[in-house]
């Protein structure tokens, strides 16, 4: 798989591998406690001792970056799963039955993508309080009406090929047609899709977080690490430099792997047209009486 990919995908999925690879390590090693506070070592600069340096109170940068790698995993896994498992059935059965409620989905769905996810996340925050689960539902939320739309571009498309109607000649019901000929047809569409929404949900918990409204302390946070180190931009950058690139390297890795997936997709849907043209044929010589 990874010989068929091209250079701008190896690379985004090296530097996502890069954050991966850290919340792992996070789990069976830290050099220090991240939440442990030591005022005797605030505001060091990187060391063999400390990598990337202390904060005002103490605690090792280097760990947090590590332990905030989690959080941006789980919040952009969790919210990409909400939004493609409530977004993509209802994009497909959009694009399957095009009609009244077809077109009631696409205006609500026109609706909802002109909603800020930011107020939507404010608007939780006062009701539910301010936490990990609540950025992401929100983020996730947001994000629903993107593969709506995704899903329903891609089943109208996938609708028009010859081995559908082949499908139907042979009787099979619309929920098979959906799962066993439209759904594998979107899925590079919609992989290709989580890829820069999952850089996306990353932004987005960064701000969160850094405005209050996400990921509450002690817990590591990336977003909020640069809300806690602003005041110190003239005397101590460095703070906001690691959680800073941090967020960068992800959104970018997320971003490159989109772009060489949608490269690698192009071809793939092509093939899969002329395939389709061809089964279409074979299959009404078949019935043809």
């Amino acid at each position: 798989m990874i010989k068929r990919l091209n250079t701008t995908a190896i690379v985004g999925l090296a530097l996502v591998g890069l954050v991966v690879l850290a919340a792992l390590i996070s789990f069976v090693w830290l050099p220090f406690d991240p939440t442990a506070t030591n005022p005797a070592d605030r505001l060091q600069n990187p060391s063999g001792t400390h990598w990337f340096g202390t904060d005002k109170y103490g605690r090792d940068t280097f760990s947090a970056v590590l332990v905030g790698a989690r959080i941006t995993l789980m919040v952009g896994f969790i919210a990409v799963s909400i939004a493609a498992v409530i977004g993509t059935p209802l994009g497909i059965i959009a694009g399957m039955f095009p009609g009244k409620f077809s077109e009631v989905l696409l205006r609500a769905s026109d609706v909802a993508l002109a909603f800020p996810a930011l107020l939507l996340a404010i608007m939780l925050t006062a009701v539910y309080g301010a936490s990990t689960l609540t950025a992401m539902v929100a983020i996730g939320i947001a994000a629903v009406p993107v593969y709506t739309r995704i899903a329903y571009s891609g089943t109208r498309q996938v609708m028009h090929f010859e081995f559908i109607q082949a499908a139907r000649l042979g009787g099979q019901s619309s929920l098979r047609i959906a799962l066993r000929h439209v759904l594998p047809n979107i899925s590079g569409m919609l992989l290709v899709q989580s890829s820069i929404s999952f850089g996306i949900a990353v932004l987005a918990e960064a701000a969160l977080s850094f405005l209050g409204l996400g990921t509450p302390p002690p817990t590591p946070s990336w977003g909020r690490m640069l809300q806690e180190s602003q005041q110190f931009l003239g005397t101590h950058p460095l703070l906001a430099v690691f959680p800073g690139l941090a967020i960068a390297l992800t959104v970018l890795g997320c971003n490159l792997l989109g772009d060489g997936l949608r490269d690698r997709l192009d071809s793939r849907l092509a093939a899969a047209n002329t395939g389709g043209r061809r089964a279409g044929s074979a299959a009404r010589r078949v019935v043809r009486p």
